[in-house]
C-alpha cells in the first residue's frame, strides 16, 4: 500500500509493537481512535524506509541471489542424476559448469557412448584433470 501511495500523501509506517494500546476490549474503531489520537501527538515514530532507487536495487539483488541459489540446486541435480547413472563427470572435468562439461553432456544427449568422444571433447575446450584420471 505504501508504494501505491507514497506520493500522493504524507504517510507514516509504523511498528506495531511500538503501537500499544490501552488493554480490554479490542476493535477496528477504537485501534483507530487510539493511532489517530497518538499521531495528533506526535508520538508515533516513522520506521526507516528506503527511497525508490534503493528499494529497487535491493529487489534486484535478493532476485539475483535466488536466481543463483536456483542454478546451483539445478547443477546439483543434474550432478546427482548423472551419479545415480553411474556418469560422474567429476572424474573427467574439473569445472562442473565448464563448457567442457557442457560438450560431454550434449553428447552424450545425442548417443555418444564412446569415452575416447568425451576425452577429446574435454581435451578439445581446455578445461582437463589430469589424464592419468580419465
Amino acid at each position: 500500500m505504501f508504494n501505491l501511495l507514497e506520493g500522493s500523501f504524507e504517510m507514516l509506517v509504523v511498528n506495531a509493537q511500538h503501537i500499544k494500546a490501552v488493554p480490554g476490549r479490542k476493535t477496528d474503531v477504537k485501534d483507530a481512535e487510539w493511532i489517530a489520537d497518538l499521531l495528533a501527538h506526535g508520538l508515533l515514530k516513522a520506521s526507516f524506509i528506503p527511497s525508490g532507487p534503493h528499494r529497487e536495487l535491493r529487489d534486484l539483488t535478493r532476485y539475483r541471489v535466488r536466481l543463483t541459489a536456483e542454478k546451483a540446486r539445478e547443477v546439483n541435480r543434474v550432478q546427482k542424476t548423472l551419479a545415480d547413472t553411474s556418469l560422474k563427470s567429476a572424474e573427467v572435468v574439473s569445472d562442473r559448469k565448464g563448457k567442457g562439461s557442457h560438450k560431454i553432456l550434449h553428447a552424450l544427449a545425442d548417443g555418444e557412448t564412446d569415452p575416447g568422444q568425451s576425452h577429446e571433447l574435454r581435451n578439445e575446450v581446455g578445461n582437463s584433470k589430469t589424464e592419468q584420471r580419465v
